[in-house]
């Protein structure tokens, strides 16, 4: 059995990618791909993992977890998601790391399903607008208090994504920047049901819909259906197009004004995060999904 943990990260796709694979959920149980809701499985698995403590579990208790979560369906593929499988949003990045605790965490989801083979999936998004997403989903006021114990100039992805695969070598991992995810919104659907790249799916235009005028949106539709694209890359320049020219303002940018934060530091940021993802593409059993 293959076992898809979709770690996240917070504050990047809000549980859209989920809700469009439910889109499909019919079509691929046909196929052995399971994609439950999240409300049939997050405490359950949540509760177990820490009774469990890292410990493989028992072939009971991964048939009482299986029927919580499929309910007699039967899957060769089990797709999970929860942006909390790792922290809650206020630990998601301490000092100069993000995740200090992922290979804690990791251990007790994979030893759920000890004798499965297990996936990580994540989306990663730049630190320079992830951190103040973060303070604003949280119960903090102050800003400089919730950053008090964080280096932001410090934090990489690569850093974490080092620390997971090495504590998981065997486990294959797949990643994609939040920033880019309308151009690749169907190539991580079908990553994510392990399907192959021709694969129809519903729900594939989803996070585009959401950005976009709703006049470009239809004429965007209309142009596909009448020239439909031969290649993911031909796709992928027809949204580009559309969503140069109908994307909504307030929906892809971003005004930060954070106390102790200046222009120079978010830049530095931010230009640490391009330079992160050539890192990234290098480090062994990563995949790294770019348009």
């Amino acid at each position: 059995m293959q076992v898809v943990f979709h770690l996240g990260a917070p504050c990047t796709d809000g549980d859209q990618l989920i809700q469009s694979l439910l889109k499909n959920r019919l079509r691929l149980a046909q196929a052995g791909i399971a994609v439950p809701p999240p409300s049939r499985y997050r405490a359950v698995i949540r509760d177990t993992a820490r009774a469990l403590k890292g410990r493989p579990a028992t072939e009971e208790v991964q048939d009482a977890l299986l029927d919580a979560i499929l309910d007699d369906e039967e899957a060769d593929r089990l797709i999970l998601s929860d942006p909390r499988f790792v922290c809650i949003n206020r630990l998601v990045v301490q000092g100069a790391q993000i995740w200090p605790m992922i290979d804690r965490a990791t251990t007790q989801l994979r030893a759920l399903f000890p004798e499965a083979e297990v996936e990580f999936c994540i989306g990663m998004r730049d630190p320079a607008s992830l951190i103040p997403a973060l303070f604003k989903a949280s119960r903090f006021s102050d800003f400089r208090e919730f950053t008090d114990n964080m280096q932001p100039h410090a934090v990489a992805w690569s850093e974490m994504l080092r620390r997971l695969q090495a504590i998981h070598p065997d486990a294959r991992i797949v990643v994609w920047c939040n920033e880019d995810t309308p151009l690749l919104w169907g190539e991580v659907m079908r990553e994510l049901a392990g399907v192959g790249p021709q694969a129809t799916l519903d729900g594939i235009d989803d996070l585009v819909e959401g950005i976009m005028e709703k006049e470009g949106f239809a004429r965007m539709r209309a142009w596909l259906i009448q020239h439909p694209p031969e290649t993911e890359g031909q796709r992928r320049r027809v949204l580009a197009a559309f969503l140069e020219r109908y994307a909504l303002d307030a929906e892809i940018e971003e005004v930060l004004n954070l106390p102790g934060w200046d222009e120079g530091l978010i830049a530095e940021m931010s230009q640490s995060y391009d330079e992160d993802m050539d890192v990234i593409a290098r480090i062994p059993g990563v995949t790294l999904l770019s348009p």
